[in-house]
């Protein structure tokens, strides 16, 4: 009887274990000219306004990583932002037409949010301090962070009970002296937006809706191109779920994928390959989808994606393309600050170890020496993808004794091998012997 319950057990196991497998797969990329080019800074962050009552499905995930109480000299919330050098941070979401300024003269007083039944989001108007506009641009300073701030679209305007729409003009008058004040004080922002919606990408969560953003993204451009040809596409904010975020999602390392699995990084290969300029990631800090842990800071997984994107993946975007596995992703753009090519690689599959030749046509030979390149390879602790620790190369990245984020460097592998693409995981390759045309 014994027996028979240890083979029962054993054909259970087996019947459940994936079971892997290998496919070769040969990616093209075209090197004669660039399908899109991005801003110098893709890699884009927001802050956001939720105050802690921001709750949805009995979660209340935000905790004090709002704008106005969040802990902006935190040494592992700086160090994150410094490392990027710089990175773009926006200032928005859903409660910034609800902000009044307190600078100038324009606004008599200073309110805090507060949970409002009838208020747009379910909140009351809130306020920016002279203070704690003074402290978050020392913050900017210091990281030498590119900020991008989102207006007060709806001062001014009265809402209409009947059919739930804000009527009247846009009063400029608070933004012009929050304007004003920035100038007068030397802080440098990059730039300003009005009337960003927070629902554009909501939807991406879902795989079915996969083709359907890849179709937005390409209509946008066009849109774009032919009605302000001097202008470039931006994502304001994508976060890859609504309402704060997928618990135990957006926070691991399954979030990196944005496509047949889920999130991140297979969306910004595809808006940099429709030529958008800059990506916006909901959140920076803050709910289920920051790319920093809510109470402690500490750097999530696809903060990590993040980082190597912004150092490895320069403005020109070349054709990448493979006749395999529709679980296999190749994303192309020159390198970053440096001759070269990057590919971005990745893998949707549990099961399937890809073998990829690599084919670069046309392009100019860098060295005539037998030469390495390099490869970054970025999988889930244990291959757990719900797994809050990512690797790279097989070690854990974990943040330093001074609470630095840590080297990350990659391992020189010969050129002339194919790329082994672990399942479940994600790997940048970079080609320092190859230049495309379009890269010159």
């Amino acid at each position: 009887m014994k027996i028979v319950m240890k083979v029962m057990l054993f054909n259970f196991v087996v019947l459940f274990l994936p079971i892997s497998s290998s496919e070769f797969v040969r990616v093209t990329i075209r090197g004669e000219s660039s399908i899109g080019k991005t801003d110098d800074n893709f890699i884009c962050a927001t802050l956001d306004w939720w105050p802690p009552e921001k709750c949805d499905y009995n979660q209340c995930p935000w905790g004090n990583a709002g704008i106005l109480n969040l802990d902006i000299k935190n040494k592992i919330f700086v160090n994150a932002i410094t490392a990027f050098n710089p990175l773009r941070i926006r200032l928005g979401g859903s409660l910034e037409d609800l902000v009044v300024y307190d600078v100038g003269n324009a606004v008599k007083e200073c309110p805090k949010f507060r949970l409002q039944k009838n208020g747009l989001f379910g909140f009351s108007n809130g306020c920016l301090s002279q203070t704690r506009w003074d402290e978050l641009n020392y913050l900017f300073n210091q990281t030498r962070a590119l900020v991008t701030f989102s207006l007060n679209a709806l001062y001014g305007k009265i809402a209409s009970r009947e059919d739930k729409l804000w009527i009247g003009e846009w009063n400029p008058e608070n933004a012009r002296q929050l304007m004003e004040y920035t100038l007068e004080k030397g802080y440098k922002i990059d730039s300003y937006e009005l009337g960003v919606d927070p629902g554009v990408i909501n939807r991406i969560q879902d795989p079915v809706y996969l083709d359907k953003v890849a179709h937005t993204y390409r209509n946008v451009s066009r849109i774009v191109k032919k009605y302000s040809p001097k202008a470039g596409a931006w994502v304001g904010e994508a976060g890859g779920a609504y309402n704060s975020g997928g618990k135990n999602v957006q926070d691991r390392f399954v979030d990196g994928f944005w496509g047949e699995k889920n999130r991140y990084l297979d969306q910004l290969g595809m808006a940099s390959s429709l030529d958008h300029k800059v990506y916006c990631r909901q959140a920076l800090i803050g709910g289920f989808y920051g790319l920093l842990n809510t109470t402690t800071f500490v750097p999530n997984p696809d903060y990590y994606g993040a980082l190597l994107w912004h150092r490895l993946m320069g403005k020109e975007v070349l054709a990448a393309s493979h006749d395999g596995s529709p679980k296999l992703r190749a994303y192309s753009h020159c390198s970053k600050n440096k001759p070269g090519i990057t590919l971005l690689l990745i893998n949707f599959s549990n099961s399937t170890f890809f073998h990829v030749v690599i084919s670069v046509y046309p392009f100019q030979k860098l060295s005539e020496r037998r030469s390495q390149r390099e490869e970054y390879h970025l999988t889930a602790k244990n291959g757990y993808i719900q797994s809050d620790e990512v690797l790279l190369n097989g070690t854990p990245l974990q943040l330093t004794n001074s609470s630095d984020i840590p080297l990350m460097e990659p391992i020189l592998v010969d050129s002339y091998s194919p790329v082994c693409v672990a399942p479940d995981s994600f790997v940048f390759v970079v080609f320092k012997d190859k230049r495309a045309f379009a890269c010159v």
